[in-house]
Formats: C-alpha cells, structure tokens, sequence
C-alpha cells in the first residue's frame, strides 16, 4: 500500500483527541479513590482493549505472537514498564495542573526525546532528517511543534500566577505548581519510552503482515505488549496503595467512613471509558504511523501536538481560562495555531518524501 500522509495526520488527530479526551470520563467518578478508578480504567486500556482489537484485526494473533522473538518481547514489555512511571505521572500531572498547562510540560519532553532519540539510535539522524528537503521540513516542524508548546506552557505559567489561591483550587481542585511541574518533568521523560517500545516492536509487525493483517493494523500486536509492560507498573503501584489506604472495597460499593455510598455502575462505566479512550490514543497512532512512510518516527511529534491542540481545547470547556487575562488566552491561542502549522508542514515533508 502507498503511504498517505494526509491520511496519517487525519488519524493522529484522532488519535490526539482520543488521548486529550481520556481523563474527561474520570472527573465524573464519585467517591473512588484515585488509585481505584486508575486501576480499572486501566485495565480496559492496558489489557483488554489491546488484545481485543489486535484479535479483531490479526489473522490468527496466538500464533503472530507465538513467533515473536523472546528478545523483542522482552524489549517491548521493558519500555511499557518505563513508560508505565510516565502514565503513573501523567495521571497525577492533571490533577495538579490541570488539563492546558499538564499537557504541555509533559508533551513537551515527551516529544524532544520520543521522537529524535530513535533515528539518534539508528544511526541515521543526520541522512535521512539533515540529508534531505524533505527531512528539514519535518525537522522545521519538530521546532514549531516545541514553539507551540513553549508558548501553550508560558501561557498556563501567566494564567495560574494571575490567579489567587481560591481561583485556582475552584479551576483545578488539587491544585500544586512546584509538585505538579516535578511530576509532569518525569512524566514527560518516561512516557516518550512509549516510542522506544514501537520502535523494538518492528519486527512484530512483519509477522503480523505475514499472517494476513492489512497494512495499518500491523502495529497492533506490539500494542499488547508494551501496554502489558504498563500494566505492571501501574498494577504495583495502585496494589500499594489499596493495601495502605485499605480501598478495595470500594469496588463492591464500600466507603471509608460513613459518606454516601459510590455510584457503582456510573463508576465503572466512566472508568472503562476513560480506559478505553486512552487505548485508542495508540489504536489511531499505529494507523496513522503506517502511513507515513520513511518518516515514520514523526509521527510521534504529530501525535504529541494534536494531544496538546484538543488538551488545550478541554481545558477551555471546563473553564480552566475563564479568569485568564485576554492578552494571556490570546497567547494560548497563538500557541494552539503553531501546533496546528506544525502537523500541515510534518504531513507536507512526509507527501514529499514519499
């Protein structure tokens, strides 16, 4: 099949807006502990989700996987396992910054280091992004893509030293700058572990070819690797803290003290779609990567500035901006532009390089 990177683009803004949308179902949840909804929400993305989908869309999947090498196995589970400290910070991140300014920090990082260090790694930075017209574009994008988020960030850091103490607990109700910034510099650095994981999966998606998967579900087979690699960072750390807040029962309806008792059904539903949403983030990626051609590893910088363009988008709905001075939303808006001119020119040096 021939690559298409307008189409790419189209399922990175999917993808984009799946991963911007995830953490909505949650605000819903009503007395779980944070711990409790991460978990089962979780469990959708990280477990059931993936082999769902990889089964619907791979011919025989058992036996794709059967033939994975033990040593890119091991590879692919060991970066979910990084990139699980950096989801474990993402979620956090948004509970002290917030939706606009959380994003941006994190995506920021995660998107220098998942998307340069992997043709670092290769050998083959300099021929295939300096070497050619095509690879400068893309590289001019990368930079606007940083731009726009430098300026989205800058703008969060001008909104929240506006505002008073009382204004920012009723925008972000936990809110913490200094704890949320040192959370969202880890998360950042972690989660771009997310691409190293694509990259050693490579191999994966030739078996999955082999088998008879079509050219943009060949990606999906890794997917059920590295998220498993997540599972298991995440699954430790909330046992820890369901054995020390003794939380568990809050599955079953349970409270902590005499409080009204959890809304069950709402709770699981809203957190198998936050889980479910946050999946699909990856279910769009593996799609839009494979049509991107010798470029492929920009995708990762479309895929961050998308997160960025609809993260920022919510936290307008939820009126996260509202107290905001003009000039400062005016400048999150400029950043918003930048990010939208960076995936035009990304697609514009794949088309090229195609």
């Amino acid at each position: 099949m021939i690559a298409n990177p307008l189409l790419g683009v189209i399922f990175h803004w999917l993808g984009g807006l799946a991963s911007a949308s995830f953490y909505v179902p949650y605000r819903g949840v009503r007395r779980w502990s944070w711990e409790i909804y991460w978990l089962t929400g979780g469990i959708f993305s990280w477990l059931l989700a993936p082999w769902l989908f990889a089964a619907l869309r791979t011919p025989d999947l058992p036996g794709v996987m059967s033939q994975v090498p033990p040593n890119v196995a091991g590879l692919c589970i060991l970066f979910g396992v990084l990139w699980g400290f950096g989801g474990l910070g993402y979620g956090l991140t948004m509970r002290y910054l917030g939706l606009s300014l959380g994003m941006a920090v994190v995506l920021g990082l995660c998107t220098v280091f998942g998307t340069l260090i992997p043709p670092l790694v290769r050998g083959t930075f300099a021929e295939v992004l300096l070497g050619s017209t095509s690879g400068r574009i893309i590289l001019l994008g990368l930079v606007m893509t940083l731009a726009g988020i430098v300026v989205v960030a800058w703008a969060g850091a001008k909104k929240d030293g506006d505002l008073s103490p009382d204004q920012k607990l009723a925008a972000v109700a936990e809110f913490d700058f200094r704890k949320g910034l040192a959370v969202a510099i880890f998360s950042g650095i972690m989660s771009a572990c997310f691409a190293f994981g694509l990259a050693a999966g490579e191999p994966i998606k030739a078996l999955a070819a082999a088998a008879g998967a079509g050219p943009l579900w060949t990606g999906l087979p890794t997917l059920c690797l590295v998220m498993f690699g997540g599972l298991i960072t995440n699954g430790i750390w909330c046992a820890i803290l369901i054995v020390r807040n003794r939380s568990a029962g809050q599955w079953l309806g349970r409270t902590a003290n005499e409080g009204e008792r959890p809304p069950l059904l709402a709770n699981w539903l809203l957190s198998g779609l936050a889980g479910t949403a946050w999946y699909f983030q990856f279910f769009f990626y593996t799609m839009g990567e494979s049509q991107m051609g010798k470029f492929g590893f920009s995708s990762w910088t479309l895929h961050m500035a998308s997160i960025i363009i609809f993260g920022t988008l919510w936290g307008f709905a939820f009126k996260e901006w509202k107290d905001a001075r003009p000039a400062v939303r005016n400048m999150v808006w400029s950043g918003v532009a930048l990010l939208v001119g960076a995936t035009v020119v990304i697609g514009y040096g794949n088309m090229l390089g195609r």
